[in-house]
């Protein structure tokens, strides 16, 4: 029981250093600007960021590659490549800076709060400057714009001519871009539905879930040339912000004036127009005829290579987090015993994916250097932890207190007597509970996809986005999740089996 005590002892004295993170971020929201630079640095960035990037050799941007031809995603050699006039942009801003450019795909609605954090250093994804977002980051000059366009099923666009045709019709955006606001404010008779992947939107279009879709010009139009069901035409809505531009974290003027530079030798040379857009064009034209989605094996490969060391990772530690504070909550010091109550009530509380955004963001602007994919083990495993202990402690309490008598009659330590007799007899009956447990941990891997990390359900969107194909995509992924929950239960079946046997 003495190494028990430590690793309690262990437990409180990290509990506090876990709850850190939260009394930072609760400090910073009350604090004035000058006062939340001070505390965290990450929030306003230091004129000398050029120079930090020069040293550490890499430029980090964030992108939502579901966007062509600004940025999009197709294979090479069996690879991911990014592609699109924007990837090319931020190649050139690389090239200019003398660094090597990293791209870091996620959601676009998660792009500002990844800059705020630090997890990257500009983003350059298709974003529009507004009053509202110029109050939370800087702008470098504008590079491109376009008017907003509908994309339409072919059949309807004898129907859907203009605007008033989508009153009382789900119109769809993607969340956080200029078009989602666009319909809450010129569209208030059409029921405005967002998503946070392009590619689901269009989807859905194609599935009628949607009437139409929202976006830019030159993104409709590439969705329309590459799918011959689609059609896309000018909606002609006001345009209530300015063009497309870079945004960095509020008070960088170093890297502003920086991107400015390549800004202004791109426009002088018209590269976006004459070079780069007929580039990306050439990438959709070449793969819309030689891609099928099972040429993309390697992505799904991929994806299942990922979802499993997350799974096989946060179960061993969730387990052993389950462990220890099932015992703390059966334990009779009220400190320990209050400690796991509010554990696994706060976990087991509040959605995964919140933990997942929390712990990459929240953590994460502490810990410049977490890893998306560390970051998902960790929540996953503190989410799995918090279930685990409530399976474990109903477990240990259904083993009749007459066989701690017993075992104590016959002189076995209070050690020996929960490591011989409780414990075994405990994991005979929850190793149902147990298994219910991997399982639904091995699906919910695909929550960590918000946050960056490569598993399953991420691959599964690279896949939609490079083909143009929504359902196919999502059967395999189906088929593949069934066959690891299936192959998963058969072997958690074979060792109960064992155990009622042995007993």
């Amino acid at each position: 029981m003495k190494g028990f005590k430590h690793l309690l002892l262990l437990m409180v004295i990290a509990f506090p250093i876990l709850c850190t993170p939260i009394t930072a971020l609760a400090a910073n929201e009350s604090s004035s600007t000058s006062s939340s630079s001070a505390n965290n640095p990450s929030q306003v960035a230091s004129n000398d960021s050029v120079q930090k990037i020069k040293q550490k050799g890499t430029l980090v941007v964030g992108m939502s590659a579901d966007y062509p031809p600004y940025e999009f995603t197709t294979k090479e050699n069996g690879k991911t490549k990014y592609v699109g006039f924007e990837v090319s942009l931020a190649k050139q801003f690389a090239k200019d800076l003398g660094v090597k450019l990293v791209i870091k795909n996620m959601d676009f609605d998660s792009l500002l709060v990844a800059l705020e954090t630090g997890k990257i250093d500009a983003i350059i994804s298709g974003m529009n400057v507004t009053a509202e977002r110029k109050k939370s980051v800087d702008f470098s000059n504008t590079y491109y714009s376009g008017d907003s366009y509908f994309l339409i099923n072919k059949g309807d666009k004898d129907k859907l001519v203009n605007v008033k045709s989508f009153n009382g019709k789900n119109v769809g955006a993607q969340n956080g871009t200029l078009q989602s606001t666009l319909i809450s404010k010129e569209m208030p008779k059409a029921n405005g539905k967002g998503l946070a992947k392009l590619s689901s939107l269009v989807i859905g279009l194609q599935s009628h879930k949607y009437d139409g879709i929202l976006m830019d010009a030159a993104t409709a139009k590439a969705y329309a040339a590459n799918n011959s069901n689609l059609y896309a035409f000018n909606s002609k809505l006001p345009n209530t912000a300015g063009g497309i531009a870079m945004a960095f974290p509020k008070g960088d003027t170093s890297l502003v004036n920086a991107a400015n530079q390549t800004i202004k030798k791109v426009n002088k040379e018209q590269l976006i127009n004459k070079k780069w857009i007929p580039e990306a064009s050439q990438y959709m034209k070449s793969y819309k005829k030689q891609n099928t989605v099972l040429s993309y094996w390697r992505y799904f490969a991929k994806g299942i290579k990922y979802t499993l060391i997350i799974t096989v990772v946060s179960v061993i530690f969730g387990f052993l987090l389950g462990t220890l504070f099932a015992l703390m909550r059966l334990s009779k010091n009220k400190f320990l015993h209050s400690i796991a109550v509010c554990y696994i009530e706060f976990l087991r509380g509040t959605p995964m994916m919140v933990q997942i955004m929390f712990v990459y963001f929240g953590i994460g602007a502490l810990i410049q250097s977490l890893p998306a994919l560390l970051a998902g083990i960790i929540a996953v495993s503190l989410n799995s932890g918090a279930y685990v202990a409530e399976i474990i402690r109903s477990g240990i309490q259904s083993i009749p207190l007459g066989q701690t008598e017993a075992a104590r009659s016959l002189g076995m330590s209070k050690n020996e007597t929960f490591r011989y007799v409780i414990m075994p007899q405990a994991l005979k009956n929850i190793w149902p509970a147990l298994g219910n447990e991997l399982i639904t941990l091995l699906k919910d891997s695909s929550l960590v996809s918000v946050i960056g990390v490569s598993e399953l359900m991420y691959q599964t969107q690279l896949v939609q986005s490079a083909t143009y194909k929504g359902v196919l995509p999502l059967f395999i992924t189906m088929i593949i999740y069934f066959i690891l929950t299936f192959t998963l239960s058969r072997i958690l079946f074979y060792f109960e089996g064992r155990m009622k046997h042995a007993h």
